[in-house]
């Protein structure tokens, strides 16, 4: 099956292994955040300043964390990340198994899982290309794309309630923290990967931890250093239509369509299907949405790159997104989860391909850098939307906010593949054949 295809590399299948066993850990952790919030006798205020502190690490240390994945074997650089959430999740832990856990503690641990977070995804986007061969990069996005929503939507959080109903929050985190120490094995049990050679300078070597290493290969040369790299990823991207104007339609879809989804579903859920079945309701839809969007990558995965795949991309995401306007008018619970699972399959199918491009077009050496840039750019408006969504609601009404998200996304898709002319780019960059020096370098 082409979408298994990937798992026969056995360094992507200790990375994908590590990386399937970390995200259920990441949805057992959000379970196990809200109680032991709960435990401490806060309410929702103190449950969104722990939150919060999350994204603050995530948002203010991504950009870092895409120079440090050019600059630093990516392998190591995850493995770091993951030691560090290891750690950070058994000392909470174990606080609150002791009864010495603070709200405070609680933030600050918060903040630090967020700022490893923030050092391993462009790590592992730009690490992928380098242990496949390109035309197997779309399936490898799409097993990614099936496990994610399933680890964190579906089984991470259902682990989660099973370990704090059974035992408490601190055992939830412990659990968590011995997820992260499983893919810690896994990233150590791969072979060292060295970094994609750089214009006029070699490919260097998968270097010993230490001070004078990292410092060799990251090239450092202080703030300024670090800076111009990151100026160069904005360069690059800039110069890139199909990649700037991906980016623009993600800042105007996520504006549009996240905060009514997460600030607005739940009261269209109570209010408009009516009944004590409410949390219930909004559990089955979310869930729904995670599954659909898991058949999307498996569904995408399992043939080949399209053609004309932009096209695909951005009609899957704006036109995909238009059902979104339904929510506001459904009264029956089964409507909204057809609605839901619909958007989840159209999503994924957008956020595969869109992976495989982000790794198949955009030079290696850069990968990590722009990683981090699609990151800040789509997490940098999350809590605009967050906060809009509320004060539209009540201006304009529920429904009619949801009618804006769903029509607003559709057109600025529209508008963006076809009035920046994105059909003619990819045709003149055809990725249907893959490049033999990838396959040969992949094997």
């Amino acid at each position: 099956m082409r979408a298994l295809r990937p798992l026969r590399h056995r360094e992507f299948r200790l990375l994908w292994a590590g990386l399937a066993v970390s995200l259920v850990g990441d949805g057992l952790w959000l379970v196990a955040l809200a109680w032991q919030v709960i435990e401490l006798d806060g309410g929702p205020l103190q449950l969104s300043l722990v939150t919060t502190a999350f994204s603050v690490g995530l948002i203010g240390c991504i950009l870092v964390g895409g120079v440090v994945a050019d600059r630093v074997s990516r392998r190591r650089v995850m493995l770091a990340a993951d030691l560090v959430r290891l750690v950070v999740t058994v000392v909470v832990g174990l606080l609150a198994l002791g009864g010495a856990l603070e709200l405070w503690q609680l933030a600050i641990g918060a903040f630090l899982v967020g700022s490893a977070e923030a050092f391993f995804v462009p790590a592992f986007t730009a690490l992928v290309p380098q242990l496949l061969p390109e035309d197997e990069l779309l399936a490898a996005n799409g097993l990614e794309g099936v496990i994610r929503p399933l680890a964190l939507q579906a089984l991470g959080p259902g682990l989660g309630g099973l370990i704090v109903a059974a035992a408490s929050p601190g055992d939830a985190m412990l659990a968590n923290g011995a997820s992260y120490a499983i893919s810690v094995l896994c990233l150590w049990r791969m072979r060292p990967v060295p970094l994609p050679a750089r214009a006029e300078e070699p490919a260097p070597a998968d270097l010993p931890p230490t001070i004078e290493g990292a410092a060799v290969a990251a090239g450092t040369g202080g703030l300024g250093a670090a800076l111009e790299e990151m100026r160069e990823g904005w360069r690059y991207v800039r110069g890139q239509r199909w990649l700037w104007a991906t980016l623009l339609f993600a800042c105007i879809a996520i504006l549009f369509l996240l905060g009514p989804i997460e600030v607005l579903l739940p009261f269209a859920v109570r209010d408009q299907t009516g009944g004590g079945a409410d949390a219930y309701g909004l559990v089955l839809v979310l869930a729904v949405y995670g599954i659909g969007g898991a058949a999307g990558a498996l569904l995408i995965a399992s043939r080949r790159l399209p053609r004309r795949y932009l096209t695909v991309m951005l009609l899957a995401w704006g036109v995909g997104s238009a059902p979104v306007a339904a929510f506001g008018y459904l009264e029956v619970l089964w409507a909204m989860v057809v609605v839901s699972a619909l958007v989840g399959v159209c999503d994924q199918v957008g956020q595969v391909i869109w992976g495989t491009l982000m790794q198949r077009r955009v030079p290696a050496e850069l990968q990590g850098r722009v990683a981090s840039l699609d990151w800040f750019v789509s997490l940098g408006l999350l809590p605009v939307s967050m906060a809009l969504a509320g004060p539209a609601a009540e201006l304009v009404g529920v429904t009619a906010v949801f009618v804006a998200s769903g029509v607003a996304c559709a057109t600025v898709g529209l508008a963006v593949l076809f009035g920046l002319r994105l059909r003619q780019d990819e045709l003149a960059h055809p990725l249907d054949v893959p490049a033999t020096g990838a396959a040969a370098r992949a094997s």
